[in-house]
């Protein structure tokens, strides 16, 4: 019986010791991708973008932003988004050894709909002030079409420990890259006439990535039964608190809003720049003045709540302003933040 066992033994602890190894080695390569992406267009550890805040200090004022492309900065550095710009504002403001700390949790191609799950994600931050900046990726507005990504939250890694991994999608598109010259677009082209011919050791480290993405898939999908839910991507309830097509939109911000009150933080709900196409300008003003007077019907009583209206605080047809008629340039994102420093200050006070 015994000589029986030990082999079985053996093999055990060998599977054991390989999956350990083989998933140190993926954190490690994790580890490494989030330093070298994250000043520049990644995130850090823990899913959001700019450096880890650090533990509050006494009468320290956490402020916390929400919203897609238009928050995260895409198209800039970390360091030229605008909640990285509103933090310096808002200390260049303060006296007295109080300091704020602006976290940038937007999230390319989120809508009102992820507030909530955002909200309750980083409620570990100790969020003072929430600043909800989103009405572009809302602009279909169809319940039956409406934007519900809450891309964090498709981890399970994310959804059990918070960590955010990214060598998966990092590792996929590096071998796309390999075996397309250099160009991932090319890989996502329907035609699919791709001229370039990989070399043999492309092809082979294209495939050794593609490997390790697979594993990396493999572990996430093992986590997936201990890992709480991921939200439901369906439409939900409507409650009318807007008329449509607006009510999915409404209700998503209302629903935060209620959740960051309850909680006792202040909140900002923020109208961004009208974009530049007549058509969608339209839109966005129709979409955004049913959202105004839901929350003055709603929260107009409420001192923690106000509404901020910037929608003229940057001309989209500037090209020094907005590289393509909505996303800011450095220079852009200073206007915002100058604007919303002094809401951001006053709902501190």
């Amino acid at each position: 019986m015994r000589v029986r066992i030990r082999p079985l033994a053996f093999a055990a602890c060998a599977v054991l010791l390989t999956s350990f190894m083989m998933v140190a080695a993926l954190m490690a390569a994790d580890l490494y991708l989030h330093k070298r992406t994250e000043r520049s267009a990644g995130l850090n550890v823990w899913g959001y973008r700019g450096p880890v805040a650090p533990k509050k200090r006494p009468g320290d004022i956490r402020v916390a932003v929400l919203g897609g492309s238009t928050v995260f900065g895409y198209g800039v550095t970390r360091d030229q988004a605008f909640p990285a710009l509103l933090e310096q504002r808002l200390n260049g403001r303060v006296a007295g050894g109080r300091r704020f700390s602006v976290v940038n949790l937007g999230y390319n191609n989120e809508g009102a709909y992820s507030f909530r799950y955002t909200l309750e994600d980083y409620a570990y931050l100790d969020i003072d002030i929430v600043c909800l900046y989103e009405g572009y990726n809302d602009l279909m507005g169809d319940p039956n079409g409406a934007n519900h990504s809450v891309y964090r939250r498709n981890s399970p890694i994310f959804r059990l420990t918070g960590y955010f991994p990214v060598f998966p999608l990092v590792f996929r598109e590096k071998a796309m890259a390999l075996l397309h010259g250099g160009n991932v677009n090319a890989a996502y082209a329907p035609d699919g006439k791709t001229v370039f011919h990989p070399t043999a050791a492309n092809r082979a480290t294209a495939a050794a990535l593609e490997t390790a993405a697979t594993i990396g898939d493999s572990l996430e999908r093992q986590l997936e039964r201990v890992a709480k839910p991921a939200p439901g991507a369906g439409p939900r309830p409507q409650s009318g608190s807007c008329a449509y097509p607006w009510t999915d939109y409404c209700d998503s911000v209302a629903g935060a809003v209620d959740y960051a009150l309850s909680h006792g933080q202040r909140v900002l709900v923020v109208t961004q720049p009208y974009p530049l196409w007549p058509k969608v300008e339209e839109r966005h003003r129709s979409q955004q003045q049913a959202l105004a007077a839901m929350l003055h019907e709603r929260f107009a009583d409420r001192p923690a709540f106000r509404y901020v209206n910037l929608g003229d605080a940057v001309d989209l047809r500037d090209g020094t302003l907005s590289y393509d008629g909505m996303h800011l340039t450095p220079a852009g994102n200073a206007r915002i933040a100058d604007r919303l420093a002094g809401p951001v200050a006053e709902a501190a006070r």
